[in-house]
């Protein structure tokens, strides 16, 4: 696995899982969900590579990897979120700006509300695209969103309930940056090829056109 180090804001490092598409090239900071950085967020970095994008996903768990979801529930919980996003994905997005021509933030879950926060407080993002997360708005409110942002949202989900995608909506036509939020009749984590319950190819494919379409136009 092609893992570097890459520094954070305090003087500390970060690993990261690091795929690239070639000098200059746009690129994407991928964030995980809250089993790790595992082997299915190393594939969307390396999906990223091929279509054209530097990626990086940051181990935001130092190593620490589940398939129990009450284990990643006790990971995610114990994740200092302002943290997370104004060291580690502060410090992902400018080792990425060193070798591309302008960085995004996506992610998934947990990521994508992490991804939301980076909208709201990593001056250096270009553009976000959030897949199924919403973070606290005392920590991230959607109206301080400052960069374009897309949202993919399942329409079955008991995290990020469509009655939660509506406030966040409402929210985000307040924050003066461009958005779009799409809605899937699918389940959380449709995009996830591994997760056997919830993946919907046809939601997964859809929403991945629209997201090169929106990472094309904004980078």
């Amino acid at each position: 696995m092609p893992m570097i180090e890459f520094s954070r804001l305090d003087g500390g490092t970060t690993k990261g899982y690091q795929s690239l598409a070639g000098e200059g090239r746009p690129g994407v900071i991928v964030i995980q969900e809250w089993w790790g950085l595992n082997d299915q967020i190393c594939g969307i970095a390396d999906r990223f590579a091929r279509a054209g994008y530097n990626a990086l996903a940051p181990d935001l768990y130092e190593g620490r990897v589940t398939q129990e979801p009450d284990e990643a529930n006790h990971m995610m919980e114990g994740l200092d979120f302002p943290g997370a996003t104004n060291e580690d994905i502060r410090g992902a997005v400018q080792h990425m700006q060193g070798s591309s021509s302008a960085v995004a933030v996506m992610g998934f879950c947990m990521g994508g509300a992490l991804t939301l926060a980076a909208a709201v407080h990593v001056p250096e993002v270009a553009a976000a695209v959030c897949y199924y997360g919403i973070p606290p708005a005392e920590f991230a409110a959607p109206g301080d969103v400052k960069v374009p942002l897309q949202c993919h949202f399942a329409k079955v989900d008991d995290w990020c309930t469509p009655a939660l995608v509506d406030e966040l909506e409402a929210g985000l036509a307040g924050a003066g940056a461009p958005f779009e939020i799409h809605r899937y009749e699918a389940k959380h984590a449709f995009f996830n090829e591994q997760n056997i319950d919830a993946y919907d190819p046809a939601s997964a494919n859809l929403s991945w056109r629209r997201m090169m379409d929106f990472l094309e136009t904004q980078l």
